[in-house]
């Protein structure tokens, strides 16, 4: 019997009853190495001491309240993030998409709240993805994702990737922010020049524009720095995050300065369940984990290591693996065969990986995992790498018997 759930995912015939850390469990036993932790979501893993005991204490106590009330643990929250990064404010949400579309609510706002309304386009990129909402998809560059959703929603200019001269170009008197993934994840684990960001910052600058991160992925110790724009030597005016700092619960936020928050006022903006109680006490609880002294250095470390062994199998199997991408744990290898094909036989070895855009394949394991479960992914993606090879041969004899 099929369930009835709308069919707008093509899901494989697996079940997970539970998980330990790095690794999934099926119904029936079967363990598969986790390198995919929900799209970069699982940041600690599966069922994590920390977060099950935070979620657990909160769910004993209060569920919602709404945002007509404080709650302390959003508050604190809130707090943290604000020392730990460039900003002064922070609003949360549930998701990635509703971060970002705060974040382009807050830059259109800020410009009309200085006598600017015109101001309201936004330079994005070639490869971008933002969320699935109207106006992240109008914002993206993914065509699948737009189709039968025309009109794309006004106010967005796309432009290569990279590339600052096709920016420039681009600036117009109604040009009011640019939005940039500080590393493409679902385009293909695309890793821009620190001088490409470096230049947005100073365009943005010259024009009295915003300059948007959407850190969604990368945030939150994916790549080794509690955010990439440390690692990119260049501060956002607004910052959209989710992913990781929920560790698996439904948790987003769109942080600001002061100065870009300036036009959310009271009623501009609003949410029923973000920001809510159970969500801000497993935030929390990864805050108290990721935050910990040496935490992103041995983040780093790992993916430095994971990075070079990915380098060692590109070397083993140059027919099939053209390129490996990345930084931290958020890492890629572009692939020389069809990237779903390429997932199958890795899922076929109990290895979870996902695709990506130019027929990229991404390996995001969990920030906890270390050289132990790095290389047995090594063996597992090896092996899958074997199978594909000889099924290539077989298919190539047959073809030549033909």
């Amino acid at each position: 019997m099929i369930a009835p759930v709308l069919p707008v995912y093509t899901r494989p015939d697996l079940v997970f009853e539970r998980g330990e850390g790095a690794w999934l469990i099926t119904e029936d036993g079967k363990r598969y190495l986790d390198f995919t932790a929900g799209v970069a979501v699982n940041a600690l893993g599966h069922a994590h001491p920390k977060l099950v005991e935070a979620l657990t204490e909160q769910a004993k106590k209060v569920w919602h309240v709404s945002n007509l009330f404080r709650h302390a643990g959003g508050e604190r929250l809130a707090q943290r993030l604000v020392d730990a990064t460039f900003a002064d404010t922070v609003f949360f949400t549930n998701s990635g998409a509703e971060a970002m579309e705060c974040a382009i609510k807050m830059a259109r706002r800020y410009q009309f709240a200085s006598g600017k309304p015109e101001k309201f386009r936004m330079i994005t990129f070639e490869g971008a993805f933002h969320g699935r909402t109207l106006a992240t998809i109008s914002a993206g560059s993914n065509e699948k994702y737009i189709e039968g959703f025309e009109p794309r929603l006004p106010g967005f200019d796309r432009v290569p990737f990279g590339d600052i001269a096709a920016v420039k170009k681009a600036i117009t008197p109604e040009t009011g922010a640019i939005i940039v993934e500080p590393i493409q994840g679902e385009g293909g684990v695309r890793v821009p020049s620190r001088a490409f960001l470096r230049g947005l910052r100073e365009l943005c600058d010259e024009h009295a524009m915003l300059l948007i991160f959407d850190e969604v992925q990368t945030g939150v110790g994916r790549v080794g720095k509690f955010f990439a724009y440390e690692w990119a030597g260049v501060t956002p005016d607004i910052m959209a995050i989710a992913k990781g700092i929920g560790g698996g619960f439904p948790v987003g936020a769109c942080l600001a300065t002061e100065a870009a928050a300036k036009g959310m006022t009271t009623g501009s903006h609003g949410s029923t369940f973000g920001g809510n109680p159970l969500a801000m006490s497993v935030a929390n609880a990864v805050l108290d984990v990721v935050l910990e002294p040496g935490f992103l250095d041995r983040v780093a470390k790992t993916g430095l290591l994971f990075k070079q062994r990915l380098a060692e199998i590109r070397d083993r199997h140059p027919a099939l693996i053209a390129e490996v991408r990345g930084e931290g744990l958020l890492l890629g290898i572009r692939v020389l065969v069809p990237n779903s094909d390429f997932v199958a036989a890795c899922r076929a070895e109990n290895l979870l990986v996902v695709a990506a855009g130019e027929n990229v394949v991404r390996l995001v394991p969990p920030l906890i995992v270390g050289d132990a479960e790095v290389g047995e992914a090594m063996q597992r993606l090896s092996a899958a790498c074997s199978k594909i090879e000889a099924a290539l041969i077989a298919q190539a004899r047959r073809g030549a018997a033909e």
